[in-house]
């Protein structure tokens, strides 16, 4: 939630949107700097979005870009971003899953017997860790801390368990609050319901396709783990070729991510076509051998590394600034959410058919599901109705949240971000 929230400030305080909405086309960056990527330490606290720690329910002025028939700069610009980060998570990904399977394969010729116990598995894990905490070292270093007054609750007269208690108590207030606002963002609503089906969908396809390769086509453990490199191989691919494809065609970020569920769909069609008893007496097609789910996987991979990133830079669009990390938080939830929903249904499936490719039928549906809302999502209207929230939160809402209500919890909110980024 938290590096997604990162995405419109990025985008935001990028020259060249800030040179573009500029009328003199020369402005320092807000929040990140100024415009070579330093600030002087003794303003530091002044820089967040032009406010200052003394008045939190400042925010900016934030004006509606100019809007094409399209699409928009910010909205280009989001999605090179995140497809540019997907494509570099990807990498990452790959490089580790790589050297882990090295060190299985070291275990099995070092020790065939040593192999056969969890040790191996534990060191991949204590691999994994120290990998994941020094590439957190960067991040802490360089990356910038949004600045705001501290919780209430991170004094030195609260005890441990008391500060626990009111940060989850915050959480989920601010996720109502943000669930409140959120309602009243039509085009937002319906993209998120959009992403819960979908995510359900993706959550649903990865956990069937892992267990049909170990029941259905008897792989052993290390060819499915050469499925996941596949996959993530072909993210890498998907994350770099999404944006060219969407610019050569001149499609709009909702109709790329239709692209993305239209060839998803292909994976649950290839497998049902083993119901069709010509194909079935060929003995190769409709996922008979194990081979043929290698090129599913790099379909998966591609339209993941697509669906990454321009899911997250669309919903950005959607979300009223200065409000990034509370809706990317309502996004992460129903991301998580609804990954429940569609292996539950699988598993019933499974238990009234006693057979896993029957359950094809039911993600071939769970997949086209989201289409018509995504379709229907207008970004330029949604952008245009965020703006409008955002500049009703600055002036204290409609009169139904009273100012000092309203400051207590814009700085419990700029407190939290602050908080977590130490």
């Amino acid at each position: 939630m938290l590096l997604n929230a990162f995405l419109p400030l990025l985008v935001s305080n990028h020259p060249t949107i800030r040179q573009a909405d500029s009328p003199t086309g020369s402005v320092p960056l807000r929040g990140l700097g100024a415009e070579n990527g330093h600030v002087d330490p003794a303003h530091e606290d002044e820089q967040d979005f032009g406010t200052s720690l003394d008045d939190p329910l400042a925010m900016p002025a934030y004006k509606s870009p100019v809007l094409d028939k399209d699409t928009t700069p910010q909205l280009q610009l989001s999605n090179h971003i995140s497809s540019k980060g997907v494509g570099i998570g990807y990498a990452a990904a790959v490089s580790i899953q790589i050297l882990s399977i090295g060190i299985l394969i070291l275990f099995s010729k070092a020790s065939p017997s040593v192999s056969k116990s969890t040790l191996p598995l534990r060191v991949i894990l204590l691999f994994v860790g120290l990998c994941w905490a020094a590439g957190s070292i960067p991040t802490a270093y360089w990356l910038r801390r949004r600045p705001g007054p501290p919780l209430p609750a991170a004094t030195a007269k609260s005890g441990r368990f008391m500060t626990w208690v009111s940060y989850v108590g915050f959480a989920w207030r601010s996720l109502w609050r943000t669930f409140q606002v959120a309602v009243q963002l039509r085009q937002a609503v319906i993209f998120l319901l959009a992403w819960f089906l979908l995510s359900d969908a993706i959550a649903t396809v990865s956990g069937t396709a892992i267990l049909f390769a170990k029941t259905e086509l008897n792989m052993p453990t290390p060819a499915v783990a050469g499925v996941s490199v596949v996959a993530t191989l072909s993210g890498i691919a998907g994350a770099f070729s999404w944006p060219i494809i969407s610019r050569r065609f001149g499609l709009r970020s909702n109709q790329t991510i239709l692209c993305c569920i239209m060839l998803f769909e292909i994976i649950p069609l290839y497998g049902l076509l083993g119901f069709i008893p010509v194909i079935r007496r060929w003995g190769v097609g409709g996922l008979q051998q194990s081979w043929e789910i290698f090129p599913l996987a790099f379909v998966h991979g591609f339209v993941m590394g697509g669906l990454s990133s321009f899911c997250r830079s669309f919903f950005g669009v959607l979300i009223p600034p200065g409000s990034e990390a509370a809706f990317y938080a309502l996004y992460a939830v129903t991301d998580k959410g609804s990954s429940v929903i569609g292996p539950a249904i699988v598993g019933r499936i499974l238990d009234s058919t006693g057979e896993i490719r029957s359950a094809f039928w039911f993600l071939a549906v769970l997949i086209l599901l989201p289409a018509p809302m995504v379709w229907y999502v207008d970004a330029e209207k949604g952008r245009e109705d965020a703006v409008k929230m955002a500049e009703r939160m600055r002036k204290h809402g409609d009169g139904e949240v009273s100012t000092r209500e309203r400051a207590e919890e814009n700085e419990e909110e700029e407190g939290l971000m602050a908080w977590g980024d130490r």
